[in-house]
């Protein structure tokens, strides 16, 4: 079995006692970069991204059993990832009062993190997004990095089509407006 085979086929390995170890590291093989940068995203730097992500894979491992629909193994790995990502943040809180309130410390972190790596307009846009509620900044940053319809941002969140799209349409803006002042 190669990495382009169907999650069908994939969660079939999954469930198999036999082929389980192999179909697990056909599915990080396929979704394990995307994932990490997914859950970097959101906590923003490398440490807490792999702790999310380690906890994430171990999640999937230890509950894929209980998956049995195929179309629904991408949101349920990002709704595990999501989960674990804010799980990290609430970590982080314990001198705060939310995970809104981290944006400055996640600020600092991300420019001593990124810097080197990015050029200035991805690192003004993930400034951006760091002063963004919570909710919009997951929406924003399942819509416009990972391309997940607002079906799949659904069923990964819980929440409705039009919330999501309402914290869309509220995070592209804030971002735009963000953007446009700090502008170099």
């Amino acid at each position: 079995m190669d990495i382009s085979q169907n999650n069908g086929q994939l969660l079939k390995m999954l469930n198999s006692d036999e082929q389980r170890e192999q179909g697990f590291r056909l599915l990080m093989k396929k979704y394990g970069r995307p994932l990490y940068f997914y859950i970097r995203r959101i906590v923003v730097g490398h440490d807490d991204a792999e702790d999310a992500l380690q906890e994430t894979c171990i999640q999937i491992y230890r509950k894929i059993g209980q998956l049995k629909n195929e179309d629904q193994l991408l949101p349920w790995i990002y709704r595990i990832a999501t989960r674990e990502s804010l799980r990290v943040l609430k970590h982080h809180t314990r001198l705060f009062r939310s995970i809104d309130d981290l944006g400055n410390v996640l600020e600092r972190k991300l420019t001593t993190e990124y810097s080197m790596d990015a050029d200035d307009t991805q690192l003004l846009l993930r400034k951006a997004l760091l002063k963004l509620p919570t909710q919009q900044r997951l929406t924003f940053c399942m819509r416009y990095y990972d391309d997940l319809s607002y079906e799949e941002m659904s069923s990964i969140t819980g929440k409705r089509i039009g919330t999501l799209k309402v914290n869309y349409s509220y995070a592209v803006s804030k971002v735009k407006s963000y953007i446009k002042a700090h502008e170099i």
